[in-house]
């Protein structure tokens, strides 16, 4: 029997070696051999502003505005703002994800703990240097791969790197990986990977390469953008010759400067092709949906992860630290098949209550007391080498005999009949996933021993049996099956024993019939997909493992989700379409998930998942608005292009009716409850409704121009105002047809507009800014009437649009449709 040394304090010699000399530290210091990480963005500020704001539709918008300044027509420029609202959100999004990139580090300790000229020094972590003999203690985070070369029952924590939620004992010649924590023992290791050689430092590297969520919103949009920025310059060189021919050519367009209206009528045709809006109002629903999460203790540190998330069809979960606590709790006794010696409970009570008890051991606290006044004898402090811990009572004290607590395969070596049949018990219980330990007793008190010379006490019996299980978090079961019941498959990825993980996954209700060893698990891909398409429980899974299998879901069409809170996971996260680091998270994790969960409860993730179905359903509602606007707009530019009339709109004009009848309406519809279940092809039904939309509104301007050229006499203020009053009553029926199914709020907010859009045509200072003057009857009869038509084949195609196009409306989804804790 024995006890563990003292640690020796900083500055005090070192019991062994002398470390480096300050000449050696300087030397590998100006070698680039310290443990110093360069911070690089994989982006510069530079690189962001210019990928966000020098771009071909930003550059037709801004000259634009600038055109319009320089002519001195400041009043039809007011589209410039949302253009610069635009280019701003996008700079500060993504510089913001740039940050959080470059603030991700693995190593949380501050100071470091080396020896140096035969004295223990703290430094700083950057200051430590390749052959640096660092000091371990329990507690301490190891800051550089290192090897051991002395230790008294070392134990360290690589949960955060492998998953393995059980710490690995390390003995002379085994490596201490950076990011790692020493929970037990002493020791000293030679530093052997600094810096970007690291461990840790290559999995941060890797983690920081940066990446956007993959987002079928602002893909959708960004398609849109792109084709209405290719196709601006042939309808802008068709729309300027017309409005120059319709000035009489361009010969006399410039003589007499005509030429200036022509060139602001080209303007508004070219910014009305362009749904400035929509990339706000899309930002603007990510951000009040971010808000709304936030209040929920939910960090979203992308906004379009909340889209994400209902777009979610595999879910991969880590199980410790998401599943768990992270903490082993006391499962039960099980007979060792002989009566148990009295004094047993007493036993485990010192277990439970010893100061150098490691985590399972100090799981027994809760369940057997111990009087303190009556300390053992002997002791012999567990070890990971040795898998077992001891303790001598003398009488008269109630557990008077000495006491083995451990592996069973370690304490019981004998082979008579009674020890098999427990080995036996064991092996079953563990292959149920559960932890198991063996008391074991024996009458010998055994003597006071060296450290480095202790054995089992002979006539050793089995008293009884422990297991042992981890925590599983209360929520967990409840919002696994929440997903279940939504479609999304749920994987488990750990790299625990498969056992173990079973074992976890059949107490939160996860069908899954067996878990896979992934030390078996095929590199080849095809292999791979197969494998899991077929399971749900993976164990013994590496951090590259990981990533390589949440990329083998992906490339199976799945959008996959993961969570975790291990360094381990980073890699798969950032990986992943969407990232969810629990509150428990290294840093390097939080860093690159999307979602952090800031108290930890898993049943946060339903209501994620239903903002989500909001943000989609509704912007898809409002795109409508904005790509039936492009279309009219395209349409008219070519063919009053082609005709060679002047466009029918000047640009403050459009600014108005875009406000009445998109803008402000779309403002209010993104933000309102839509719990509708998610399909893809987001854009293809907001075009299939858009496009023929556009149509409807321009052939009805088209024809009262018709109308108002054939009848003759009519100002060109009358005939704009005839097509305003047009375009904003059928743009109106377009806003109601996607605003159904019809609530209260929404009729309000449809009467409004149209409020507006009298107060627009009767008040004189409107009147006066808008250059807008009220048409002759028959002129205004012309309008009512093609609206009219127009209205009726809006409401029809909104009828086959949506029987084409059902929509699935589940049962509400809220944060109540999960069991609380």
């Amino acid at each position: 029997m024995g006890t563990a040394a003292a640690p020796y304090p900083p500055g005090a010699d070192a019991p062994a070696g002398s470390g480096l000399s300050a000449d050696d530290v300087k030397e590998r210091t100006l070698a680039g051999l310290a443990n110093g990480v360069p911070d690089n963005s994989s982006r510069s500020l530079w690189q962001i502003v210019r990928a966000n704001v020098l771009t071909l539709f930003n550059g037709i918008v801004g000259g634009c505005f600038l055109l319009l300044l320089f002519l001195g027509q400041w009043k039809d420029a007011l589209f410039g703002f949302a253009a610069l609202s635009n280019a701003v959100i996008g700079v500060v999004q993504e510089y913001r994800a740039k940050r959080l990139l470059d603030r991700l580090a693995v190593l949380d300790a501050p100071r470091a703990r080396v020896l140096r000229e035969g004295q223990v020094q703290d430094i700083a972590v950057s200051d430590v240097v390749l052959d640096d003999v660092a000091v371990l203690h329990a507690g301490d985070q190891v800051v550089a791969d290192a090897v051991i070369i002395s230790g008294d029952g070392l134990e360290i924590d690589e949960s955060f790197l492998t998953g393995e939620s059980e710490p690995v004992g390390k003995g002379r010649g085994s490596t201490a990986w950076s990011g790692s924590t020493i929970t037990a023992g002493q020791g000293e290791a030679r530093v052997v990977g600094v810096g970007a050689g690291s461990y840790a430092s290559r999995l941060t590297a890797e983690a920081k390469r940066f990446s956007l969520v993959n987002s079928e919103i602002h893909n959708g949009i960004g398609r849109v953008l792109h084709w209405i920025s290719w196709a601006l310059f042939p309808v802008v060189v068709i729309v300027t010759n017309g409005q120059m021919q319709a000035k009489g050519g361009w010969d006399l367009a410039f003589t007499t400067g005509a030429w200036v209206e022509a060139v602001v009528g080209a303007v508004a045709g070219a910014i009305a092709m362009i749904p400035l809006g929509l990339v706000l109002m899309t930002s603007v629903a990510f951000a009040v949906g971010g808000v709304r999460l936030a209040r929920q203790n939910v960090l979203v540190q992308e906004l379009a992860a909340v889209e994400g998330l209902a777009r979610v069809d595999v879910l991969c979960i880590d199980k410790t630290g998401t599943l768990t606590e992270g903490r082993v709790v006391f499962d039960g006794v099980h007979a060792a098949g002989i009566p148990s010696p009295p004094g047993w409970r007493e036993a485990l009570g010192w277990f439970g209550a010893d100061p150098h008890a490691n985590a399972t051991a100090r799981s027994l606290a809760g369940t057997f007391a111990f009087d303190g006044n009556r300390v053992p004898a002997a002791v012999v402090p567990f070890s990971s080498a040795r898998k077992w811990s001891a303790a001598s009572f003398s009488s008269p004290h109630a557990a008077a005999g000495t006491w083995v607590l451990g592996a069973p395969k370690m304490v019981l070596q004998g082979n008579n009949a009674s020890t098999g049949d427990v080995l036996v018990q064991s092996l079953r219980l563990a292959w149920a996933g559960l932890r198991t330990l063996v008391l074991a007793y024996s009458q010998d008190v055994a003597p006071e021993r060296d450290p480095d010379d202790v054995q089992l006490p002979p006539g050793l019996t089995a008293a009884t049996l422990l297991t042992f299980r981890e925590k599983v978090r209360p929520d967990a079961a409840q919002t696994l099956s929440y997903f279940r019941q939504q479609g999304v498959a749920v994987k488990i990825l750990s790299g625990d024993d498969h056992r173990t993980v079973m074992a976890v996954a059949r107490e939160v209700g996860l069908d899954a019939v067996v878990g896979y060893d992934a030390r078996h698990l095929p590199s080849d891909p095809h292999l791979m997909e197969e494998t899991l398409d077929g399971l749900s429980v993976f164990g013994r899974v590496t951090p590259a493992q990981k990533k390589d299998m949440v990329m083998a879901l992906q490339r199976m069409g799945h959008t996959v989700a993961m969570t975790g809170d291990g360094v381990n996971d980073a890699l798969a996260l950032k990986e992943a379409d969407i990232g969810i680091a629990m509150d428990t998270a290294a840093p390097a994790t939080k860093a690159v998930a999307q979602l952090v969960l800031l108290d930890g409860r898993f049943d946060r993730l339903p209501a994620v998942v239903a903002e989500g179905r909001q943000v989609i359903a509704n912007i898809e509602r409002v795109s409508v608005l904005f790509l039936s606007k492009t279309t009219y707009a395209v349409v008219l530019s070519i063919v009053f292009g082609a005709l060679l009339w002047s466009f029918p709109f000047l640009p403050r004009q459009l600014s108005a009716t875009d406000g009445l009848t998109i803008g402000i309406p779309a403002f209010f519809l993104a933000l309102m409850s839509n719990p509708r279940r998610y399909k893809p092809g987001f854009l293809k039904r907001s075009l299939a409704m858009a496009v023929p939309a556009g149509i409807i509104v321009a052939t009805a301007v088209l024809a009262v121009q018709v109308y108002s050229v054939a009848a003759g006499g009519f100002s060109a203020g009358a005939s704009r105002t005839a097509s305003v009053v047009t375009l904003s009553l059928v743009a109106l029926s377009v806003l109601a047809a996607v605003s159904r199914p019809v609530s209260a709020l929404r009729v309000a907010i449809i009467a409004a507009m149209c409020l507006g859009l009298f107060l627009l045509m009767t008040v004189p200072i409107l009147q006066e800014f808008f250059m807008l003057e009220w048409p002759p009857p028959e002129l205004t009869t012309a309008s009512f009437a093609a609206a009219s038509v127009a209205i009726l084949a809006v409401l029809a195609l909104s009828q086959v649009h949506a029987r084409r196009y059902p929509v699935d409306r589940p049962a509400k989804v809220t944060q109540n449709s999960v069991a609380r804790p």
